[in-house]
């Protein structure tokens, strides 16, 4: 019995022994790969940000016009440059080959085989780029301006297809109440045989000329001049100056006596810019504040003011945004933006302080007491997209169609 009980006891030790030993042979691998995560979190700390600050890539791609338009594209392409180089963002820009969905769609496939992941399109003309691109590269962010969700909606061919997918932002503005403070302050200034010339009578054309329209109307009625104020109102049918247009634009300042003429479609300024210097008439600018650009090629203090809109602070804004990681709260949405304040300076539509010929008519003082009236809603606005649809008015108005 005993010397069973000793050979148990033995066996139990060699047992154990070898246990041990097992024990202790994974031990010295696993102390290398111990350090490993205590490493990994300060190699990984820069991936914590968000992936767009070190990582996005900006690209934007021209409607019917170029860089160089001094009007939309213009804006769009100094803001994105300015934004890129300030912030050491790649960027570049394309422009299609022709004016169609086809040509811009090529455009978008081609910043995306190039690894840009941001795209920035201003203009209605990318409502159907929008429809065709924006399930094919979900990866890919794009900011729109001026494209309405009507615009998108209507691009696809089935209607029960159409939607807005999360990886799309437009903002569209409200171009009536800068058009309305235009005509506004022509007629408060003392003009009083104004004119309109619009690009294409596409609705932010449309919006901007019934806008104003009622500011010519409002001032005429608070002045009592209702029977003296008339307002010349035409499309050239395209977005860019020519002979022809020039040709119109010589016969209103010339035989009908037009003062002030609000050109408002791109490059279409360009010609009654031309015409107004002939007969020291005045024009008034679009979109940005034209005065630097038309005073410099055409004459100085031609311009009277501008109907302007944030396309540059919507630009930077959600390009700061996008590198903050935050695009999540506007993918999907179409933003209307107008007065978000009663100081004049804030808002996304207004006209600018500096260049504005401000006279004894209507100071900086009026059109900041005519803004906090628009915000506080005593003064009111409607906004029209249809061309066919001319606000109501006590104001002469004569409407001409289209040049072309």
């Amino acid at each position: 019995m005993k010397k069973i009980l000793a050979l148990l006891l033995a066996l139990c030790m060699v047992f154990a022994l070898a246990a041990c030993g097992e024990s202790k042979a994974p031990e010295q691998p696993a102390e290398e790969p111990a350090e490993a995560p205590a490493e990994a979190p300060a190699e990984e700390t820069p991936a914590e940000e968000p992936a767009e600050a070190t990582e996005m890539r900006v690209a934007m791609i021209t409607d019917y016009g170029d860089i160089t338009d001094q009007s939309f594209n213009q804006t769009t392409y100094e803001a994105c440059k300015a934004y890129c180089e300030e912030n050491g963002v790649d960027f570049t820009y394309f422009k299609p080959a022709g004016d169609t969905t086809a040509d811009r769609v090529a455009m978008v496939e081609k910043a995306v085989d190039e690894d840009y992941n941001v795209v920035v399109m201003p203009g209605f003309a990318f409502a159907g780029t929008i429809a065709e691109v924006q399930d094919e590269y979900p990866e890919v962010k794009f900011i729109a301006l001026d494209v309405s969700e009507f615009d998108i909606m209507s691009s696809f061919k089935n209607e029960k297809d159409a939607h807005l997918s999360a990886n799309v932002y437009s903002a569209v503005y409200q171009e009536e109440l800068c058009g309305y403070m235009a005509g506004y302050a022509a007629v408060k200034m003392g003009y009083k045989h104004l004119g309109f010339l619009g690009g294409m009578a596409v609705p932010a054309v449309v919006r901007y000329g019934f806008g104003f329209v009622q500011g010519a109307d409002a001032a005429a009625k608070e002045l009592g001049i209702e029977n003296e104020v008339a307002v010349e109102y035409v499309y050239g049918n395209q977005f860019f100056g020519d002979a022809d247009i020039t040709a119109y634009m010589d016969t209103w300042y010339g035989e009908k006596g037009v003062e002030v003429v609000f050109a408002c479609g791109g490059g279409i300024f360009t010609s009654a810019a031309e015409a107004a210097a002939k007969v020291e008439g005045k024009v008034i600018g679009v979109d940005v504040d034209q005065a630097g650009i038309i005073d410099t090629a055409y004459g100085e203090g031609l311009t009277v003011t501008s109907a302007m809109k944030g396309l540059a602070e919507t630009v930077k804004h959600m390009l700061s945004e996008i590198a903050a990681g935050n695009f999540a709260n506007y993918g999907g949405k179409v933003e209307n933006l107008g007065l978000i304040s009663e100081n004049a300076e804030e808002n996304y539509v207004q006209l600018p302080m500096e260049s504005t010929v401000w006279n004894d008519g209507f100071t900086q003082d009026n059109y900041k007491e005519l803004v906090k009236a628009m915000f506080d809603g005593t003064v009111t606005v409607e906004s029209i997209s249809d061309a066919s649809a001319m606000p109501e008015h006590v104001i002469t108005v004569n409407e001409y169609g289209n040049i072309k």
